[in-house]
């Protein structure tokens, strides 16, 4: 049976023939932020043409960053809205609006997780690497810029986002060879079904995976963990972009417990780090990023990293980055 998407009906300003201003960049968070806010419908008034000066500069009369919508379509799991702005391209999805992906024009790096999940390769065996939420492609893009042998296979349930993604995001350049031989292979359908895997197993496994701006469910749970561990080779590892933490409750369902926690121990406001943790006890660390970034939190599997020799075999500003990481321990 053929899929069919349905364009979100918008305001004239919003059509791709016709973009006028949507949104601040105040108002664009990576998903999962926990102070994330949606993308508003502006009043009337702002959806008036920018002046000829801020029009010229790609900012608002206020100074922030301009958006115009290029592309909006509803499917069968998402809405899904595809923004412009004079330095980046970004996909957001769901009733949350958050960031979901991001396409930088000027530069490579995006400045939040998907730069970490970029890493990994460093750390693991040589073999496959499997996206669980592949999304449009950041991070496969961002992998294979950096390790441009890399076999990835990439999973995601809404294959109308993935056509989005192959016609503004540059997603089907990824699947094409690159000249040392890699390549992105992408699967439709759940990340979280036992049919995702390959022979031999994945050296490496990154989860990203969310809902109407929230980590799935089943990620709290530590058994849910134990099954993706499964899927990897030996010594391979996971890494997790795990979301906020100010909407997390604990078991008990009482925020205030971790009101005061201490920054060293601050992943304990996270449900999905804490389920992990019970999972692989001892052989977790975590790092939180900084707010300006995403202000989330991610988890890495296996035994500590040497963040030294890490390091030493990154780009900048990757290299920078991974000496964040910290071990992550459950009082008993």
């Amino acid at each position: 049976m053929a899929l069919t998407a349905i364009p979100i009906p918008l305001p004239p300003h919003y059509s791709s023939q016709n973009a006028g201003r949507v949104l601040s960049s105040r108002s664009l968070r990576p998903k999962s932020r926990a102070r994330a806010r949606a993308l508003p419908t502006p009043p009337r008034a702002h959806l008036d043409p920018p002046s000829a000066a801020a029009a010229a500069d790609g900012k608002e009369d206020d100074g922030a960053p301009s958006f115009s919508v290029v592309a909006a379509m509803k499917s069968l799991h998402n809405d899904i809205l595809v923004v412009d702005d004079a330095s980046s391209r970004f996909l957001l999805l769901d009733s949350s609006h958050n960031i979901h992906s991001m396409l930088s024009k000027k530069q490579k790096w995006t400045g939040s997780y998907w730069d970490d999940f970029a890493s990994l390769p460093a750390i693991i065996p040589q073999g496959p690497i499997g996206i669980l939420g592949l999304g449009a492609g950041t991070a496969a893009h961002l992998m294979l810029e950096t390790w441009p042998s890399l076999h990835i296979e990439g999973w995601e349930i809404d294959e109308i986002l993935i056509d989005m993604a192959r016609e503004y995001f540059g997603l089907s350049d990824l699947e094409k060879f690159t000249q040392a031989g890699g390549s992105l292979s992408v699967h439709i359908g759940d990340a979280l079904s036992p049919s995702v895997a390959v022979e031999g197993g994945f050296a490496g496994i990154i989860v990203d995976l969310f809902s109407d701006g929230k980590v799935l469910p089943q990620l709290k749970q530590d058994a849910t963990w134990l099954e993706i561990e499964k899927k990897l080779m030996s010594n391979g590892r996971i890494m997790v972009n795990c979301g906020g933490a100010h909407s997390e409750l604990s078991s008990s369902g009482d925020q205030a417990a971790y009101a005061n926690a201490s920054p060293k121990g601050s992943w304990l406001q996270n449900s999905t780090i804490k389920a992990l943790c019970q999972a692989f006890p001892g052989r977790l660390s975590w790092k939180k990023m900084a707010e300006d970034e995403s202000d989330n939190y991610l988890a890495l599997t296996g035994p500590v990293p040497d963040l030294d020799a890490w390091s030493a075999s990154l780009p900048s500003p990757l290299s920078t980055n991974v000496k964040y990481w910290r071990p992550c321990e459950l009082a008993s």
